[in-house]
């Protein structure tokens, strides 16, 4: 889903205007950027990506109405509309398939 239709729906969930939580939906698919499918989710659609959320924008924002809403419902809810749950960070790492490259570093240090 496009980060304006996040935005749309927590618009209509919290009040506001579709400006208030665009960023947050934005920062969260950023990561299009690098890899345009499915597999930019791996980076922030997880529920360490939704902690990290937090440090990056508090822990709630304010909309235009004055209301505090918890940017983690706003990140929970963005990666649930997206993957229809959240799922953890390892979640995701179990599902990389391992090459020899990635292990080269691994060898070495177990010979000295």
């Amino acid at each position: 889903m496009h980060p304006h239709f996040h935005a749309l729906s927590s618009a209509r969930k919290h009040g506001g205007d579709v400006s208030d939580y665009l960023p947050l939906h934005n920062w969260f698919d950023a990561s299009k950027e690098l890899m345009c499918d499915f597999r930019h989710r791996a980076l922030r659609h997880h529920a360490q990506g939704i902690f990290e959320a937090e440090r990056v924008f508090g822990t709630t924002v304010v909309n235009s109405w004055g209301k505090l809403i918890p940017v983690r419902i706003l990140g929970e809810q963005h990666v649930r509309e997206d993957l229809g749950r959240v799922p953890t960070l390892s979640e995701w790492l179990r599902c990389i398939k391992g090459e020899s490259w990635m292990y080269r570093n691994v060898d070495k240090q177990q010979e000295e």
